[in-house]
């Protein structure tokens, strides 16, 4: 396909993308009261071969053909990188500290007993055919999907609580600090998996100790080194051209670095958004590129992953049998191990409870995970498929099992009072009110 080409098809791509996302998602909200991303990824599953190629394999083959993917991943991996940065920039800082602790307890035990199910759970995967690559050992089959039920949606949760303004209730910052941490382990032990099939102990030294190492530089002296750029910010009166195109240089170093050191580009863009100065300069960079991230970049990434399942193996019983089992699974060890750890750790049972819901989203992040399984030959497409079945049922219970246990409690609390501000597609994160002196 010649470079003309290429483009021609890729801008149709991008019209059906996000007509496909818009009306999806509409459909989601209006008549399901889900959240836009929700519809998002529905979309993007309808757009491939279990849909939009069963109706009309012709026509999708054409707007979709194989060489474009690799335009398409590049666009979806920017997309995912600089939404983790918006919701990096609304991170509070203070929460974190002040809730680390809890933030702790309900990570690890959202990752122990996940990973102790997997245990029990991947021999007899291992024994369906076609499931996991024939070079995997049980171990590293357990360590990937142990790493695969025990994360977290970050975006979609951080999405949800914004939404419903509890970012800086005790229930938002602990979720939102559990599910940094919840996720961070599991790409470094999806760093293990790659580095004993096949691409050698130095990526995961490289993944763990650069992660770390980027962490400690960002977190600790970022804030310092990233203080003039707020008080431009605040001289100019906004966020100038200039000043726009300094940030996004960063960003892409720091997606840059954490995708060289065998991480994700999302955790790159998130660590930059968390050290950044707060006040006009956050606000400011919120509007600027939230609107362009969210309604044209964040959907192709869903696309992406939708073009590589296949729902259709659903049709065999028996792979049926194994898709329920790891669903059942997966929503026994997340949602019941950080519903426990809230409570052991002082928080109340509604409370409890949703971080439990919100924690058994898998949404964008296990995307991303089984992507990278799929790409280096660890899982089959048909694993994928029930894997990308499993991020959208968990995904689809987060906001109304949300609403069932912490809903009507927090609105006797007075803490759900900021539905009305958002606006109606739901994508956008809740912006301060600008400064009037």
């Amino acid at each position: 396909m010649s470079p003309a080409e290429l483009s021609i098809v890729f801008f149709a791509q991008l019209f059906v993308i996000v007509a496909a996302a818009r009306v999806v998602g509409w459909l989601g909200k209006r008549f399901l009261g889900q959240p836009q991303v929700v519809g998002e990824m529905i979309a993007g599953v309808v757009l491939g071969p279990s849909l939009f190629g069963l109706l009309a394999p012709e026509l999708q083959a054409a707007i979709f053909p194989p060489e474009t993917k690799g335009v398409l991943y590049v666009g979806a991996q920017l997309g995912v990188g600089l939404y983790m940065f918006l919701v990096g920039l609304g991170f509070d800082r203070d929460h974190f500290r002040s809730n680390v602790r809890s933030a702790g307890a309900v990570s690890l035990s959202g990752m122990a007993a996940p990973f102790l199910l997997a245990v029990l759970l991947t021999p007899w995967l291992m024994r369906v055919p076609g499931l996991f690559s024939p070079r995997l050992t049980q171990v590293e089959a357990t360590l990937f999907m142990g790493a695969c039920i025990s994360i977290t949606a970050f975006p979609m949760l951080a999405r949800i609580i914004h939404e419903r303004g509890l970012s800086r209730s005790p229930l938002g910052s602990l979720s939102l600090s559990a599910g940094a941490i919840d996720d961070a382990g599991a790409w470094m032990v999806l760093a293990m998996v790659l580095a004993t099939f096949g691409d050698g102990s130095g990526v995961a030294i490289r993944a763990v100790g650069g992660a770390a190492a980027f962490a400690v530089l960002v977190l600790g002296l970022g804030p310092r080194l990233l203080r003039p750029l707020g008080a431009q910010a605040e001289r100019e009166g906004g966020v100038s051209q200039g000043l726009l195109g300094l940030v996004l240089m960063l960003f892409l170093l720091a997606a840059f670095v954490m995708d060289w050191a065998g991480m994700h580009a999302v955790f790159g863009g998130f660590l930059l958004g968390v050290a950044m100065p707060r006040g006009l300069l956050t606000r400011e960079l919120r509007a600027k590129l939230e609107p362009f991230t969210v309604v044209l970049l964040l959907p192709m990434f869903f696309t992406y992953s939708g073009l590589n399942t296949q729902l259709s193996i659903m049709a065999n019983p028996a792979l049926l049998l194994v898709t329920l089992a790891i669903l059942a699974a997966s929503i026994l060890a997340k949602f019941g191990a950080c519903w426990a750890a809230a409570r052991l750790t002082g928080q109340d049972n509604p409370t409890a409870l949703g971080i439990g819901a919100l924690m058994n989203a898998r949404g964008l992040m296990e995307l991303i995970i089984i992507n990278i399984g799929l790409s280096r030959g660890i899982i089959g497409v048909e694993l994928f498929s029930m894997l990308v079945l499993m991020a959208v049922v968990t995904t689809l219970m987060a906001s109304p099992l949300f609403e069932l246990v912490y809903g009507r409690k927090a609105r006797e609390r007075g803490e759900l009072g900021a539905l009305r501000d958002v606006p109606e597609d739901g994508a956008r994160l809740p912006k301060a009110p600008r400064p009037t002196g």
